[in-house]
Protein backbone atom coordinates (compact mmCIF):
# COMPACT_ATOMS: atom_id res chain seq x y z
CA UNK A 1 0.00 0.00 0.00
CA UNK A 2 2.64 2.44 0.91
CA UNK A 3 4.40 1.41 -2.34
CA UNK A 4 1.47 2.47 -4.39
CA UNK A 5 0.70 5.75 -2.70
CA UNK A 6 4.43 6.74 -3.37
CA UNK A 7 4.11 5.61 -6.78
CA UNK A 8 1.28 7.47 -7.05
CA UNK A 9 2.46 10.71 -5.89
CA UNK A 10 5.27 11.30 -8.09
CA UNK A 11 2.55 10.83 -10.82
CA UNK A 12 0.39 13.40 -9.19
CA UNK A 13 3.23 16.02 -8.42
CA UNK A 14 5.10 15.16 -11.56
CA UNK A 15 1.98 15.74 -13.08
CA UNK A 16 1.51 18.98 -11.73
CA UNK A 17 5.19 20.17 -11.66
CA UNK A 18 4.69 19.74 -15.97
CA UNK A 19 1.97 22.18 -15.93
CA UNK A 20 2.73 24.76 -13.20
CA UNK A 21 4.59 28.02 -14.06
CA UNK A 22 4.87 29.66 -10.81
CA UNK A 23 8.44 29.53 -9.55
CA UNK A 24 7.20 29.30 -6.17
CA UNK A 25 4.87 26.48 -6.71
CA UNK A 26 7.46 24.63 -9.07
CA UNK A 27 9.77 24.60 -6.15
CA UNK A 28 7.26 23.55 -3.69
CA UNK A 29 6.28 20.56 -6.14
CA UNK A 30 9.67 19.69 -6.88
CA UNK A 31 10.28 19.26 -3.27
CA UNK A 32 7.80 17.30 -2.66
CA UNK A 33 8.35 14.95 -6.09
CA UNK A 34 11.99 14.74 -4.34
CA UNK A 35 10.36 13.61 -1.33
CA UNK A 36 7.99 11.19 -2.47
CA UNK A 37 10.99 9.89 -4.88
CA UNK A 38 13.33 8.92 -2.01
CA UNK A 39 10.73 7.39 0.07
CA UNK A 40 10.13 4.76 -2.75
CA UNK A 41 13.33 3.75 -3.53
CA UNK A 42 14.25 3.34 0.60
CA UNK A 43 11.15 1.75 0.56
CA UNK A 44 11.73 -1.08 -2.70
CA UNK A 45 15.34 -0.97 -1.10
CA UNK A 46 14.58 -2.29 1.93
CA UNK A 47 11.82 -5.01 0.41
CA UNK A 48 13.26 -5.91 -2.67
CA UNK A 49 16.95 -4.69 -2.62
CA UNK A 50 17.90 -3.26 -6.48
CA UNK A 51 15.62 -6.29 -7.84
CA UNK A 52 11.97 -4.98 -8.44
CA UNK A 53 11.21 -8.08 -10.60
CA UNK A 54 7.89 -9.84 -8.87
CA UNK A 55 10.10 -13.28 -9.03
CA UNK A 56 12.96 -12.64 -6.87
CA UNK A 57 16.23 -14.59 -8.53
CA UNK A 58 17.63 -17.39 -6.56
CA UNK A 59 20.77 -16.13 -5.26
CA UNK A 60 24.20 -18.50 -5.62
CA UNK A 61 25.54 -20.44 -2.00
CA UNK A 62 28.61 -20.17 -1.11
CA UNK A 63 30.47 -18.00 -4.32
CA UNK A 64 30.55 -14.87 -2.77
CA UNK A 65 33.45 -15.46 -1.25
CA UNK A 66 34.72 -17.08 -3.91
CA UNK A 67 34.33 -14.40 -6.42
CA UNK A 68 35.19 -11.31 -3.81
CA UNK A 69 38.28 -13.22 -3.11
CA UNK A 70 39.20 -12.81 -6.66
CA UNK A 71 38.30 -8.77 -6.91
CA UNK A 72 40.16 -8.27 -3.48
CA UNK A 73 43.79 -7.94 -4.70
CA UNK A 74 43.04 -5.29 -7.03
CA UNK A 75 40.10 -4.16 -4.85
CA UNK A 76 42.15 -3.37 -2.23
CA UNK A 77 44.85 -1.49 -3.92
CA UNK A 78 42.94 0.69 -6.19
CA UNK A 79 43.68 4.35 -6.23
CA UNK A 80 40.11 4.50 -7.14
CA UNK A 81 36.98 4.15 -4.47
CA UNK A 82 35.07 1.39 -4.61
CA UNK A 83 32.18 -0.18 -2.79
CA UNK A 84 30.84 -4.12 -2.87
CA UNK A 85 26.95 -3.89 -2.77
CA UNK A 86 24.59 -6.93 -1.62
CA UNK A 87 21.66 -6.50 -4.64
CA UNK A 88 19.10 -8.05 -1.96
CA UNK A 89 16.78 -6.39 0.34
CA UNK A 90 18.66 -3.85 2.16
CA UNK A 91 21.34 -3.14 -0.32
CA UNK A 92 23.49 -3.99 2.46
CA UNK A 93 27.06 -2.62 2.10
CA UNK A 94 29.79 -5.91 1.59
CA UNK A 95 33.09 -4.05 1.44
CA UNK A 96 34.70 -0.50 0.66
CA UNK A 97 38.48 -0.18 -0.45
CA UNK A 98 40.24 2.34 1.70
CA UNK A 99 40.12 5.23 -1.30
CA UNK A 100 36.38 4.84 -0.98
CA UNK A 101 36.54 5.34 2.75
CA UNK A 102 38.81 8.20 2.36
CA UNK A 103 36.61 10.09 -0.40
CA UNK A 104 33.56 9.48 2.33
CA UNK A 105 34.80 10.09 5.61
CA UNK A 106 33.50 6.33 6.08
CA UNK A 107 35.16 3.49 8.81
CA UNK A 108 35.24 0.57 7.01
CA UNK A 109 34.66 -2.00 10.43
CA UNK A 110 31.39 0.56 11.30
CA UNK A 111 29.63 0.13 8.09
CA UNK A 112 30.22 -3.47 6.79
CA UNK A 113 27.00 -5.21 6.91
CA UNK A 114 24.62 -1.96 6.85
CA UNK A 115 21.94 -0.70 4.67
CA UNK A 116 23.58 1.12 2.23
CA UNK A 117 21.02 4.49 2.84
CA UNK A 118 21.49 4.45 6.13
CA UNK A 119 25.31 4.90 6.04
CA UNK A 120 24.68 7.14 3.29
CA UNK A 121 21.41 9.07 3.56
CA UNK A 122 20.59 12.52 1.50
CA UNK A 123 21.71 15.41 2.84
CA UNK A 124 18.83 16.41 4.86
CA UNK A 125 18.93 20.34 4.69
CA UNK A 126 18.39 19.82 0.70
CA UNK A 127 14.78 18.71 0.44
CA UNK A 128 14.96 18.51 -3.36
CA UNK A 129 18.23 16.35 -3.08
CA UNK A 130 18.33 13.25 -5.22
CA UNK A 131 21.20 11.03 -4.41
CA UNK A 132 19.34 8.38 -2.54
CA UNK A 133 16.64 7.79 -5.71
CA UNK A 134 19.09 8.14 -8.57
CA UNK A 135 21.79 6.08 -6.96
CA UNK A 136 18.45 3.33 -6.55
CA UNK A 137 17.66 3.58 -9.84
CA UNK A 138 20.75 3.18 -11.27
CA UNK A 139 21.21 0.20 -9.67
CA UNK A 140 18.30 -1.51 -10.01
CA UNK A 141 18.74 -0.86 -14.06
CA UNK A 142 22.12 -2.64 -13.68
CA UNK A 143 20.19 -5.85 -12.05
CA UNK A 144 17.71 -5.45 -14.32
CA UNK A 145 19.71 -4.78 -17.74
CA UNK A 146 22.85 -7.21 -16.18
CA UNK A 147 25.05 -4.40 -17.40
CA UNK A 148 26.72 -1.39 -16.05
CA UNK A 149 25.29 1.76 -15.94
CA UNK A 150 27.12 5.60 -16.16
CA UNK A 151 25.07 7.81 -13.86
CA UNK A 152 25.47 11.66 -14.25
CA UNK A 153 27.22 13.92 -12.43
CA UNK A 154 25.68 13.69 -9.38
CA UNK A 155 25.38 15.53 -5.76
CA UNK A 156 25.48 13.55 -2.95
CA UNK A 157 26.89 15.33 -0.20
CA UNK A 158 28.48 13.05 2.49
CA UNK A 159 28.92 13.20 6.04
CA UNK A 160 31.92 13.96 7.90
CA UNK A 161 33.58 12.51 10.84
CA UNK A 162 31.79 14.84 13.09
CA UNK A 163 28.44 14.01 11.40
CA UNK A 164 28.37 16.92 9.21
CA UNK A 165 26.99 17.01 5.54
CA UNK A 166 29.88 17.99 3.47
CA UNK A 167 29.06 19.04 -0.49
CA UNK A 168 30.16 16.44 -2.66
CA UNK A 169 29.69 15.61 -6.18
CA UNK A 170 30.20 12.81 -7.91
CA UNK A 171 30.31 10.32 -11.11
CA UNK A 172 29.47 7.02 -10.08
CA UNK A 173 29.46 4.12 -12.26
CA UNK A 174 27.63 0.83 -11.22
CA UNK A 175 28.68 -2.38 -12.50
CA UNK A 176 27.11 -6.36 -11.75
CA UNK A 177 29.62 -8.30 -10.51
CA UNK A 178 28.55 -12.67 -12.04
CA UNK A 179 30.01 -16.06 -10.92
CA UNK A 180 31.35 -18.14 -13.55
CA UNK A 181 27.60 -19.37 -14.46
CA UNK A 182 26.46 -15.39 -14.90
CA UNK A 183 24.80 -15.32 -11.89
CA UNK A 184 24.51 -12.01 -10.31
CA UNK A 185 26.52 -12.06 -6.87
CA UNK A 186 27.10 -8.60 -6.11
CA UNK A 187 26.92 -4.36 -7.42
CA UNK A 188 30.45 -3.23 -7.70
CA UNK A 189 29.94 0.53 -6.93
CA UNK A 190 32.61 3.03 -8.03
CA UNK A 191 32.34 6.59 -7.65
CA UNK A 192 35.05 9.85 -8.59
CA UNK A 193 35.04 12.97 -6.31
CA UNK A 194 34.56 15.65 -9.01
CA UNK A 195 33.45 18.70 -6.14
CA UNK A 196 36.68 20.41 -7.29
CA UNK A 197 35.78 20.50 -11.34
CA UNK A 198 31.77 21.55 -10.55
CA UNK A 199 32.31 24.17 -7.60
CA UNK A 200 35.27 25.42 -10.03
CA UNK A 201 32.66 25.85 -12.85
Amino acid sequence: MQRFVCEQNIAHFGRLLGEASDSTLRRTLLMLLSSAKRELALLNSQMSGANLSPVPPKRPNGDLASVIGQLRPNFETSPHPYMLIDPGPGLKIIDINNAYARATFANRNDIIGLPLFDVFPDNPAIDTADGVSNLYASLSSVVETGQPHAMQVQRYDVRDTTGNFVERYWQPINTPVHDADGRLICLLHHVEDVTAEVLAN
